[in-house]
C-alpha cells in the first residue's frame, strides 16, 4: 500500500460539513475533486495557463479505488505522481491519506492528454511543465 512518503507533491485539502453523504462519510465524488484539484492546482503553480495558454490538459480517462473511510472534518492529504509521462500525455496517480494519521483512504488515476486550446488536437505536453513533471515527481513509467 503506498505512502505519502511515495508520492513526490503533497496537497491538503480539508473537508467539509456537506462533503458526508447521508452514509456519514466523505461521498465518493469529494475524492475525484481532491485529486483533480491537487494536479491542477500543481501545474498552476508551476505555469501552466489555465485561462489563455495555448496547451490546455483534458481528461480522458479516470478511476478510484477506495480502502477506508473519511468524514468530516477529516483533512484530506493528496499525493501526486507521474506513473507515465508521454508526449502528449500524462497519467497522474494518487494517493489520499487522512492527514492525522496517514491512513490510506483511496487510490485515483487519471490521464490528461494535453490538446491545441484553439482544434482541440494533441499537442506536446508544455515544455516548462514537463521540466517540472520529470524534476519534481515520480516518474514510474518511460517517455512514449
Amino acid at each position: 500500500m503506498p505512502r505519502p512518503a511515495d508520492y513526490g507533491h503533497l496537497a491538503s485539502f480539508p473537508t467539509r460539513w456537506n462533503d458526508n453523504d447521508v452514509y456519514g462519510h466523505v461521498n465518493n465524488v469529494v475524492y475525484y475533486a481532491a485529486m483533480d484539484s491537487a494536479v491542477n492546482a500543481w501545474m498552476i503553480a508551476r505555469g501552466l495557463d489555465i485561462e489563455q495558454g495555448d496547451a490546455i490538459g483534458l481528461v480522458v480517462s479516470s478511476s478510484c479505488d477506495y480502502h477506508a473511510s473519511g468524514a468530516y472534518p477529516d483533512v484530506l492529504e493528496v499525493g501526486v505522481r507521474i506513473g507515465r509521462l508521454g508526449t502528449s500525455s500524462v497519467t497522474w496517480e494518487t494517493g489520499i491519506f487522512r492527514a492525522s494519521d496517514a491512513e490510506l483512504l483511496a487510490t485515483g488515476r487519471f490521464v490528461h492528454v494535453f490538446v491545441d486550446r484553439e482544434s482541440r488536437r494533441p499537442t506536446p505536453v508544455p515544455a516548462t511543465l514537463r521540466v517540472a513533471m520529470e524534476r519534481e515527481l515520480v516518474v514510474a513509467g518511460g517517455e512514449g
